[in-house]
């Protein structure tokens, strides 16, 4: 159900890829309290990025779910925050993050609909 899209200009190497992608798998799945067998993360370099007229490591995240709680995405956005900045080292003042709940007849998985 959650799906976390990560697109940033900062490269990061092939051999941490697998690792990075756990923790914000891990984080996704805790903050939300979803089993993390559904959870889907995706992670994408695009070097063509720029943010306050400033070509330095930054990131947009999209995080989708079903049910996303309005009440959480504070706590989302610092959780989410923090993974950037300890695991890619940037800065939260070079996050953007786009929150989106989606229906359930809206997100399909396993030739249905949840």
């Amino acid at each position: 159900m959650p799906l976390l899209k990560i697109t940033t200009n900062r490269e990061l190497d092939q051999g941490l890829i697998g690792d990075f992608l756990k923790q914000a798998s891990t984080t996704v799945a805790e903050i939300l309290g979803k089993p993390e067998r559904y959870v889907m993360i995706g992670f994408e370099h695009n070097p063509q990025m720029l943010f306050a007229a400033s070509g330095d490591s930054l990131a947009y995240l999209e995080l989708k779910s079903i049910g996303l709680p309005d009440d959480q995405t504070r706590q989302l956005s610092q959780a989410l925050c923090q993974l950037m900045e300890q695991q890619l080292a940037i800065p939260a003042e070079r996050v953007y993050i786009e929150f989106s709940s989606a229906e359930r007849h809206l997100w399909g998985w396993n030739a249905t609909t949840f």
